[in-house]
């Protein structure tokens, strides 16, 4: 792929590069190459050219209602695995512009990559002979997708309903528990994001909550558990020769942990500065002591995710998810893990609740469930949904159980296992996150690298040796700039972000393409002013 034909080599991870077209894994790179027009997708509309198609800003501004964005300039006419591709332009022999590669899989949803060719295929037929029924009908895709879904997932996680979005599976989820428990007091973490439904909205506390009017009544907060930037509060010496239980800043790339995963998250306060240790456990506890003295005796349920991703791609520390059950079984509140982008393999793990060995009470997916398209679940327990059956508990929707979606969401659950994508994700993402930590050893603009699998997170600051004042400006330097390279990450503007970039390709991705996207992202850090070289 020309864009990605960057001027340096590859950084080197693990000491090698990958020889013969193997990974060093031993899988034959999956990469499709489109630098000689090979294998390029289907143009849907070949006579838009960068000539005729409108200005997007001037259009959307004409035509679009604005949901809370900015849109970026290009118009993007197709996609492809990791490649997205603009309209060509005028009289050039190839269908396509630029491409660019995807390294966030969409809206962090395309699991296996844009247009896989089984997906598409299921898509087809489905769209072709079972696509759409009567909510009180039942289809084989839905009762192969409830089986299989339950069947990758803990004990205790039993039965399924299938919807169409994340906050929606968190509006079925929340209505759940307060069916249940017969209480309305839901707590969430601050800058979390679980949507932007009513229920869903009212316990979010990264953005959308200054809307003028009240929200749901009985949403509560807990801190943030952010090892990076905790309150001076909650830090405490670190205890030499004992590994702590702060979250990891970095992908756990070995059990012993080596000397990058120290500089990272928890232990990460500036050069200078004296090791410490994130507290989380005194901050939670902090955090519910101020929850008791608020509430008015009506603790429903906790809802929160495994990496608050909306907020900055922060890990939940070891040994929180736990503690957060127990808290939870103290005041008979149910617990909530909204999953829907750490869901189904990403994070080196089938659910990211693995880490831990909890078990929620209630678990939602979305996002990579479908694979790009509208579908969502809400999993719970027999007991849970007895209950909540015999209080009537409605949440009838136009989509519920769809046969197309769920039939999508079967076949992603398949390849996924069949092809051993939650292994290969957990490898990909050690070969990801040492190349990010090599380039955090290179710029010191970068304070952070966090995160766990294929999911991660740079946070960019205005120089770690001297604090961690965020370069929002800078970051948008270079996220503009790797953007230009071909490579596109995420980053938001957002004040609670804190100018981090979110990066969550397929994890179809192969070896070859991490190092490929590492060595354009370096490319762009080593191209803007600021970044602060060390070397």
């Amino acid at each position: 792929m020309s864009s990605l034909q960057a001027s340096i080599g590859p950084l080197l991870v693990n000491g090698s590069e990958p020889e013969d077209g193997k990974t060093q894994d031993g899988r034959a790179d999956q990469k499709r190459d489109f630098s000689n027009g090979n294998n390029l997708p289907t143009n849907l509309y070949p006579s838009i050219t960068t000539s005729n198609h409108p200005n997007v800003d001037q259009f959307a501004s004409s035509h679009l209602i604005n949901y809370g964005t900015t849109f970026l300039p290009d118009l993007i006419v197709s996609a492809s695995h990791l490649s997205l591709f603009t309209a060509p332009s005028p009289g050039s022999s190839s269908p396509y512009g630029r491409a660019i590669t995807d390294w966030t899989s969409g809206q962090m949803s395309s699991l296996l990559g844009h247009s896989h060719p089984e997906i598409v295929s299921v898509i087809s037929s489905h769209a072709s002979s079972l696509d759409h029924l009567f909510s009180g009908m039942l289809s084989p895709p839905v009762l192969n997708l409830a089986k299989r879904l339950t069947s990758v997932l803990p004990d205790g996680l039993d039965r399924a309903m299938f919807l169409s979005t994340g906050g929606e599976s968190n509006e079925a989820a929340i209505k759940m528990a307060k069916t249940y428990t017969g209480k309305f007091e839901v707590v969430g973490l601050g800058a979390s994001w679980h949507g932007v439904t009513a229920q869903a909205n009212s316990v979010q506390y990264h953005a959308g909550r200054r809307v003028g009017w009240p929200l749901m009544p009985g949403g509560l907060m807990l801190p943030s558990p952010n090892a990076y930037r905790c309150h001076q509060g909650f830090r405490k010496r670190e205890e030499k020769g004992l590994k702590g239980d702060g979250a990891s800043g970095g992908e756990e790339e070995s059990k012993k942990g080596d000397a990058d995963e120290k500089e990272n998250g928890k232990k990460n306060q500036g050069e200078n500065e004296e090791e410490w240790e994130y507290d989380w456990e005194a901050e939670m506890l902090y955090g519910w002591r101020l929850i008791d003295q608020q509430s008015c005796g009506s603790l429903a349920a906790v809802i929160v995710e495994p990496i608050q991703s909306s907020g900055g791609m922060h890990v939940l520390p070891h040994g929180y998810l736990r503690r957060l059950k127990t808290e939870c079984e103290k005041r008979g509140m149910l617990l909530i893990v909204d999953e829907a982008q750490t869901g189904i393999g990403r994070t080196g793990e089938m659910v990211a609740i693995n880490h831990d060995g909890v078990v929620p009470d209630i678990l939602t997916l979305s996002k990579t469930l479908g694979n790009g398209l509208p579908l969502s679940a809400v999993v719970t327990s027999h007991a849970i949904a007895d209950v909540c059956a015999e209080r009537d508990f409605l949440f009838y929707t136009t989509h519920v159980n769809d046969p197309l979606p769920a039939a999508v969401g079967d076949k992603v659950l398949e390849i996924v296992v069949r092809d051993d994508l939650v292994s290969h994700a957990r490898r990909m993402g050690e070969i990801l996150h040492s190349g990010l930590n090599q380039l955090k050893k290179r710029y010191a603009c970068i304070g952070d690298v966090r995160g766990r699998g294929l999911m991660a997170g740079v946070e960019i600051v205005e120089d770690r040796r001297k604090g961690k004042e965020p370069g929002l400006e800078l970051a948008k330097r270079i996220g503009d700039r790797a953007y230009e390279l071909g490579l596109w990450c995420n980053l938001s503007t957002h004040p609670s972000f804190g100018g981090t970039f979110r990066i969550a390709p397929p994890i179809t991705i192969s070896e070859k393409e991490v190092r490929e996207g590492l060595a354009v992202l370096e490319e762009a850090f080593r191209g803007v002013e600021g970044t602060l070289p060390l070397y």
